[in-house]
């Protein structure tokens, strides 16, 4: 069994001072690897870059069309968000209009990462709430199954109907059977799968047709969404927005926790998903910005992917003193 490569290597002063290791599959429509790096097989969390894995049911029972979902409130569905006004008000009034409130969510509270909101919290001598957390979207897709199937509103517990909804997406779309499931950040059971079956699930996506089965309609839908609205998917200055930007909706990224990426290619039915072992997201995001340029679908030179690779370093004087690169063998 093959393990981790070397991907992405910070220099500094002409010499070699990290270097981060890592596995990546890309899939084609049937399943099938197209190229890998490290082992394949490696069993990993996916962490928040499953999202839309989880969403499948918010779709596959009707309950996005019973409460008139539009396409932003599926890409909110999917987001790691930074808990902007956008976003926090959107979660708010989805809710409302289910005719629930903040605290029938059980994602927990955190300060949001976008500095904007923060300060006016801090200005309001006020703190966060559930809505500022990233999961709040995905949370509130979960509250609009739950208030379609009217199932109890302990949603993530792992036997509510929701979570077995999800588990049984989660395994048909991978083609495997979960080595076994965590409790992510949010609260909600994720599910594990190897680096090539959540790969495989993402060509799923990028291979859906518009009028295909039920499942591929959700398929379909969602990845345009996401592509289509990345400034709800993350935020400003984030990496799965500034990249869908840059590739003009035509892709469909999400990144996780712990250094999980993914995307979905509809134009070359491809899905991609990678892992770096030490869990460093500057390292992820590099080796997405390696992997979409290789199969042509994002231009090297565009700005925001040269803002990730090469990564100039800079001190706080603005002193160059590095910068991340490939690893030779990768991408």
């Amino acid at each position: 069994m093959a393990g981790a490569v070397p991907m992405v290597e910070l220099w500094r002063g002409g010499l070699l001072e990290s270097t981060h290791l890592g596995h990546a599959v890309i899939c084609d429509e049937a399943g099938e690897i197209v190229e890998a790096w490290g082992d394949p097989g490696r069993i990993i969390f996916p962490r928040s870059s499953c999202k839309m894995l989880q969403a499948l049911p918010l779709i596959e029972t009707g309950a996005a069309a019973a409460h008139g979902l539009t396409d932003r409130h599926l890409a909110l569905a999917c987001a790691s968000h930074q808990g902007a006004a956008l976003h926090v008000e959107m979660a708010g009034r989805w809710l409302a209009d289910l005719g629930l409130a903040e605290p029938d969510l059980r994602c927990g509270a955190h300060e949001p990462l976008d500095r904007a909101e923060r300060d006016r919290l801090i200005g309001a001598h006020d703190g966060p709430c559930q809505l500022h957390n990233n999961c709040s979207g995905k949370h509130s897709g979960f509250l609009t199954v739950v208030k379609h199937l009217k199932a109890g509103p302990e949603y993530v517990e792992l036997d509510h109907p929701l979570q077995v909804a999800i588990k049984a997406a989660f395994e048909e779309v991978t083609d495997e059977t979960s080595a076994g499931w965590g409790i992510d950040g949010c609260s909600a059971p994720n599910f594990a799968a190897s680096v090539h079956g959540l790969a495989r699930s993402m060509a799923a996506f990028a291979a859906a047709p518009e009028g295909g089965t039920t499942r591929q309609k959700a398929m379909h839908r969602l990845t345009r969404a996401m592509a289509a609205h990345p400034e709800l998917v993350a935020g400003e200055g984030r990496a799965c927005t500034e990249l869908m930007r840059a590739m003009e909706g035509r892709v469909a990224i999400k990144t996780g926790a712990e250094a999980v990426f993914v995307a979905i290619i509809p134009e070359k039915k491809l899905g991609i998903a990678l892992k770096i072992e030490d869990g460093n997201s500057r390292a992820s995001e590099a080796a997405i910005v390696a992997l979409l340029a290789r199969i042509g679908v994002l231009d090297a030179a565009h700005p925001m992917a040269q803002k990730r690779l090469p990564a100039d370093q800079r001190n706080w004087r603005g002193l160059h003193t590095g910068e991340l690169r490939l690893s030779a063998g990768f991408a």
